[in-house]
């Protein structure tokens, strides 16, 4: 759940990686959207629910006056770097900045998460584990039990998806450009999901954990976050940082394979990208 929340918090940083054409609408609509995506993994009960909700307003407003202007700061460094070629290393500097502003999101985010931690009940901590199961089967539907060119098939077309927000429609010569770098990516779904069982497991030892000892509640939830980016299972950190190194070089290849056009077009959707989080930084 600790990473499940953590990414429902931090949906305000997530947003401008989506491309959401309508960021602004979503922005506004994120502390709901996120109580009951919190809702459906917990069941919250009424006194849960006023908490919560009052959680996520405190998360959100502070990210719109912290990290929104950060993140508009880093759309106006995309368009200066979009019109030329770039390398892999600059892609991940870039990659980096985000992470950065994941990691403030999560920081701030480790009260609120240890707080709702405290009151689940054992009622709620099954519930959490059946979703968890649900999640599981959805992850084997689209990852393991296809197929290797239907799974190949499916995360070409999302990638594509994903970057024709920004540059428009992709060529053929860049299309197949993109599925040569996923099937050769590290990426290797049987290992995930035994990294996610791991992860899942260990939510629920450090809830068990946090309510026979509230007094290192906080400590064992942040702990716990620390584990997603940096993993006790022996591998996993070197498999982490591979699929991130292949993932920047992939970035910088399809750039380099864009046309003037579509470069600015990039810049042209960053550009109004950038006005609308800095609309949502200072709604005055």
């Amino acid at each position: 759940m600790a990473r499940h929340l953590g990414r429902l918090a931090l949906l305000g940083a997530a947003l401008v990686l989506a491309g959401c054409t309508a960021l602004r609408v979503v922005y506004h609509q994120a502390p709901s959207l996120s109580y009951w995506w919190v809702d459906g993994y917990v069941d919250l009960d009424s006194r849960q629910t006023a908490q919560v909700r009052a959680d996520l307003d405190a998360f959100f407003a502070w990210h719109r006056s912290e990290e929104l202007p950060r993140l508009a700061e880093l759309l106006r460094d995309w368009q200066r770097l979009a019109p030329d070629d770039v390398s892999a290393e600059q892609v991940c500097t870039q990659f980096a900045r985000v992470r950065d502003s994941l990691e403030r999101g999560a920081a701030q985010a480790v009260a609120p998460l240890t707080r709702l931690a405290l009151t689940l009940s054992p009622a709620q901590l099954e519930h959490l584990a059946r979703q968890q199961a649900k999640s599981n089967r959805e992850f084997e539907d689209d990852f393991i039990k296809p197929s290797p060119d239907k799974v190949l098939d499916r995360r070409t077309e999302r990638a594509q998806d994903r970057i024709e927000t920004f540059y428009g429609r992709l060529s053929d010569a860049q299309r197949q450009l993109l599925r040569q770098q996923l099937a050769a990516s590290p990426f290797d779904a049987p290992r995930t999901q035994q990294e996610r069982l791991a992860r899942q497991a260990d939510l629920q030892q450090t809830l068990r954990q946090a309510q026979a000892d509230p007094s290192t509640a906080r400590q064992r939830i942040q702990a716990h976050m620390n584990r997603f980016t940096d993993s006790p299972t022996p591998g996993y950190n070197a498999y982490l940082q591979a699929s991130i190194q292949h993932g920047c070089r992939q970035i910088a290849l399809l750039h380099n394979s864009t046309t003037p056009a579509q470069r600015q077009r990039a810049v042209t959707t960053l550009k109004q990208y950038e006005a609308d989080l800095r609309t949502l930084a200072n709604p005055g």
